[in-house]
């Protein structure tokens, strides 16, 4: 996903909420793999999401506490999948 000598943003948060990066050449090492997976899992999420809330939406008797957890839920889905695509951006320049 990087080219050589890239560092990579890593789909999660260092201490502090500070951004992770991975310097490796491997695009096959153990934590490019891990990173990989861990984006996929937050898109997959993020579309999961994304279902729930035109469910959710369209519900005329959602109850405020629900609209409230789906919108928490849609601010940490975009977050991730904004930082997947600042990491994946980094890697096409």
């Amino acid at each position: 996903m990087t080219a050589p000598n890239e560092l990579r943003l890593l789909p999660w948060s260092g201490p502090e909420g500070k951004p992770c990066y991975l310097s490796t050449d491997d695009r096959g090492g153990y934590m490019s793999r891990l990173a990989d997976n861990i984006e996929a899992v937050q898109l997959g999420t993020a579309a999961e999401l994304l279902d729930q809330a035109s469910e959710t939406l369209d519900d005329k008797n959602a109850a405020p506490e629900d609209l409230r957890r789906l919108a928490q839920e849609l601010t940490e889905a975009l977050r991730d999948v904004l930082r997947v695509t600042t990491s994946r951006n980094a890697s096409w320049r």
